[in-house]
Parts: C-alpha cells; structure tokens; sequence
C-alpha cells in the first residue's frame, strides 16, 4: 500500500475511546499486539455523557466478570466512586447488584492515564473517515484518517458510540454531533456501508444537569452508600491471599449522599402540552430508543395513569456543582425542561447547567456479526458496544474486551475466546445479540439470563479467572492468590467474610442451583453439536419457511445457537438434527 506518511503498522487498530473502545485497545495491548487507539478527542477518553455510575442490577455481573477476566472497568470504578451501593438487598443473592456513582472527571483521568502508560498502545486524536479493505473486498488492511494519513492493519475494532453519523435533539433544533459540543463520525458510516455493512439507526437520551446551588435537598429523601464498602474488583480482595497491589485510597473517602424526588401531575401536565414540540413525537427523530430507559416524555406517555416517577438526584463529582438527575432523560426544548423541572419537590427554584438531549445514531446490526464480534462478511473487522445496539457502559465495555481478545486472537492466529451463556452474563449479552432480532437498544436484564443463580455477581471470578489466566490477561500473581482463595472454599477455610458469604449462598440455593447445572449440561450437548459452514438452509425443504429464512441470516454455530433463535421452533431443530445426521451418513466413507 503506497502511504506516504509511513506511520507504521499495527496488528489491533481501535476506533473511539468510549468504553468499548478503552477495554478492546487494553486487552489487546496487554495480549502483545502492537495496538492504535484512535478517537476524535483524547480529552473525552472514558467520558461518562449519560449517568456518571457503574452497575446496578445485571450491570454489576458484566463488570465483575469484566474483571475477573483482566478488563478494566471495575478497578477504574473503585478508584474513583463517590458513592458505593449494593442493590436489590431485599430480594435474593442472585439479583443483588453493586452500583457506583462515580466522579466523572477522576473515571476519565484515571483511564486515561491507564492507557498512556501502556507500552504496546499508541494513542492518537484523529477522526476516521475509511476503512480500509484489500482488493478482493474481503480483507482489513488498514484505516484511512481525516488528516489522510493511512495506518495499516491487520485488525479493526470499531467502536463509535453514538458518533457514527449522530444528530442531535433539543426539542426543534437539530445538530450534527456525536455528544453534544463534539463532532460525529459521518465518512465511516459510508466507508462500512461501501464495504457491504448494512445499517440501522437508533436513538438514546440524556437528562438535564442542574446547578447543586439551586437545590432543596430538605424536600428530598436522603440515598445514603454502603458502609464499609463493597467493590467491584477482586483484586482488593486478593490482597487477604498474598496479591500484592497498594490499597484503595478512595474507599476511605467520605461517600456522597443521593437524593430521591418525584414528578408530579403537574409535571405529566407540562410535557403532554408539549408533546407538539418534542422531536420525539413530531417525527424528527427516526431512530428507535431504549425501552428500559425511556425518556421522561415516553413515561408520560405510555403510563398515564401513573401520577408520579422516581427521579434520582445524583453527584457527577467532588469538585463540580453539576448534579445529574437520574430519570429524566428529554429531548423537550429547554424551556420546557425548566418548566416541568420546577413542579418537583426540592427543585422549585432550579437551574439548568446543560439541557438535555436526545441523540440518534448510526449502528450495525449483529445478524452481521459472529460470536467473536468479527463480521461475517470482512476478515479482520470487529464492532463492540453501542454501534452493536447495546445500551449502557457496562454493555459497552463487556463488548470492548471480548473484541480486542479476538482482535488480537486473529492477529496473532489463534482460536477467539467465545463465552456460553451458562458460563457468563457477556455470553448471554453476545448470544442474545446475534440470535435474537434487536430492533432497539439491548440492555442486559437478569431476567435475560436462564443461569442467573449460577452467573452471581459474587462468584464471578470463580467462573471466569482461569479463562483470563489461559488467555494472558490475568497476570501470575493475581492468578495464583485467585487459586488459594479456591482452595479455602473447597476446604471451607474461613479465611475471609468473601469466602463465608460464598458458601453461605451455594448452600442457600443448592437444590436450585444443581438444577441449573444439569439444564445447563443438557443443552450443552446441543452447544456441542456444531453446523458444518457449508449448509444451505435453503435447500432444507422440510424447515419452515420462516427457520430457512432465520437460519439463512443468523449462520449459527450449533445447535444450541440454532435454537435459540427467533422464529426457528424445537419442530425446526428437530429437522435439523435428522437432516445433519442423514448428511454425516451420507459423506462417511
């Protein structure tokens, strides 16, 4: 390739460092590949746009299974929390969930940092305008920059947020942008769909952010954090077996309260006014938006019999009066959003910061993608977070490791790490992605997981450590105090409360949790079973129309992933199973 400039060549190009972005540049640094992180601002790196908070329910999983497989989200969290709580406490061990407010300002600097010192990652401020392809059009070979400059490949992550072609909303006004004040990424969404990528296009929100000053926390219900408190990272804990890393300062911090308000009928009065100035219901916005973190005007809307919504007043940081409203996601215009804010208890006399806003963008969907996040149609490219429709950081960042493992996995030509949806939240997170038909932003839900008694919060390093070890993200020390705080449970050597609290729940939920084993162990052997690349669902006349044209799309895997896709029913599978068998008859020799 004739380049000019001669920057180098990489084996792992990362595009946008948001969250997805910063886990699949670490991971494939850390995994030996000579590694480019390109993003249109170094200063937003790990920027938290919406919620400045880590976890909560499902959330908290991704997290800590993130860490325990090498990834960096959860140890950023605990450095930098302002309020740490565990959720859920009033109902069973499988739902509780860890949530960090955290300091918007310190998560950003302290990733940054992270990634600065790491030794085979390049960082640069550029924005990507091509993706490169060799002539055959099925081969990464590079990417092409605003500044023109051509870096050369092997692999590509893209991870571009709500960048890609983004267009922002404030009631009637419309800009182009990726996050308010920063410019969008509007060359690549031709450049993918040039290269055969097909797209679709969605929506997210974000509240107004408030001035601190101008609130009335007395008319308020006080949300204090956890004391002590818990975190995300086992690392803290693997310092009881002999880990040797410095103590978390910032747990002795002294935690931030939250606030707990409401809407009142006022409020739902003001908005179903405006409704006519609303980008959302005036049809300017096209993209569809999360069902599980509706905007404010969509609860008002869909529930109108309902006369109140919570609304959690949040600190963004320790040094900013900015506090952040959790809950009132709104495009409405400005004035609006004075208006309706002002019927709430303790914000008769706020002032807006920023407004909010709604913001639409670009995406691919993952019928195009494989379990190793590769595309199914270009060798080499790889997508990870909200450009896979996934809602939330922690989404996000799940998406980001397991992209920049198989990136590097492909560079360096070995086998990509694929998780099974009993073994992780990340693999019912993928497996969900690819099989089911995502028409808006997915979010993870325990309900969305089968396996919830088994994939706790508490024991994610038990499932997922050896993985990170095997890999080469989990570093021999950490490894090695990770195998004795094993051994002191299969021992019962009480050596710490984490290890009690363990066995305490394997014993509460025994009977449920041996069933879950074995229903895992059944459908395994339909994992097991793999589906040759070569067969043509077409040709399978005795499929439904619907499973030929599902099957057809999706390409799964195995059995299992067969199954589990909509419009394929167990009458399909069994055809499948019979057909698969006739064929191995028939080619042996």
């Amino acid at each position: 390739m004739h380049n000019n400039k001669n920057p180098g060549i990489y084996d792992v190009i990362v595009i946008g460092a948001g969250h997805a972005g910063v886990e699949a540049a670490l991971a494939a640094s850390r995994l030996g590949c000579k590694t480019l992180l390109l993003t249109i601002n170094l200063d937003t790196i790990a920027f938290m746009s919406c919620n400045p908070a880590i976890g909560g329910p499902a959330k908290s999983q991704l997290v800590k299974e993130l860490d325990s497989l090498g990834g960096q989200m959860g140890i950023a969290a605990d450095l930098t929390f302002l309020q740490m709580k565990t959720l859920n406490t009033t109902k069973g061990d499988a739902v509780h969930s860890l949530r960090a407010q955290s300091d918007r300002d310190e998560y950003h600097l302290v990733m940054k940092n992270i990634l600065e010192e790491e030794k085979n990652l390049d960082l640069k401020q550029d924005i990507v305008d091509e993706i490169l392809v060799d002539k055959e059009g099925k081969n990464i070979v590079g990417v092409r920059t605003a500044l023109d400059v051509v870096y050369e490949s092997k692999t590509v992550v893209v991870t571009t947020g709500t960048f890609l072609n983004g267009i922002i909303h404030t009631g009637m006004n419309h800009q182009e942008a990726g996050r308010s004040g920063e410019l969008p990424a509007k060359k690549l969404s031709q450049s993918l769909e040039k290269i055969g990528l097909k797209l679709g296009r969605l929506k997210t929100g974000t509240p107004p952010r408030l001035n601190k000053r101008s609130l009335d926390f007395s008319r308020m219900k006080i949300q204090p954090g956890d004391t002590p408190p818990k975190m995300f990272s086992f690392t803290w804990e693997y310092r009881q077996y002999g880990l040797n890393i410095p103590e978390n300062k910032g747990a002795n911090l002294p935690q931030v309260p939250c606030y707990l308000t409401w809407t009142t009928p006022k409020t739902h009065e003001i908005i179903r006014a405006n409704l006519d100035r609303s980008p959302l219901y005036s049809g300017k916005i096209q993209g569809i938006g999360p069902r599980y973190c509706p905007s404010i005007e969509d609860k008002v809307v869909r529930f109108p019999d309902k006369e109140k919504h919570q609304c959690f007043i949040e600190p963004t940081g320790r040094n900013t009066l900015e506090i952040y409203p959790q809950g009132l996601n709104t495009s409405l215009p400005s004035d609006v959003q004075l208006e309706m804010l002002r019927t709430m208890p303790g914000l008769e006399n706020v002032e807006i910061i920023r407004p909010g806003y709604a913001v639409e963008y670009d995406y691919v969907p993952t019928s195009q993608l494989t379990y190793s996040l590769e595309t199914r149609l270009i060798s080499g490219l790889f997508c990870a977070g909200q450009i896979n429709g996934t809602s939330g950081y922690e989404e996000a960042a799940a998406l980001g490791i397991i992209a920049g493992i198989n990136a590097a996995m492909k560079a360096k030509g070995r086998e990509p790490l694929i998780l099974r949806r009993d073994e992780a939240y990340i693999g019912t997170l993928i497996d969900d992605l690819i099989t089911k038909d995502i028409s808006e932003p997915y979010r993870m839900l325990t309900s969305r997981s089968e396996y919830r008694l088994l994939l706790r919060q508490d024991n994610a390093d038990l499932r997922l450590t050896e993985k990170g070890y095997q890999i080469g993200l989990v570093s021999e020390e950490r490894y090695k105090s990770f195998l004795i705080k094993k051994e002191a449970i299969k021992n019962n050597n009480l050596i710490s409360k984490e290890i009690k609290e363990e066995i305490e729940i394997s014993k509460k939920y025994a009977g449920y949790i041996d069933r879950q084993i074995k229903h895992a162990e059944k459908l395994k052997k339909l994992e097991e079973k793999k589906i040759p690349d070569w067969i043509d669902y077409k040709k399978i006349i005795t499929l439904s129309s619907e499973a030929r044209l599902k099957l057809s799309e999706k390409q799964p895997l195995t059995l299992g992933q067969a199954a589990r896709i909509g419009g394929v029913s167990p009458a399909d599978i069994s055809v499948l199973v019979v057909y698969l068998e006739a064929e191995k008859r028939r080619n042996s020799p």
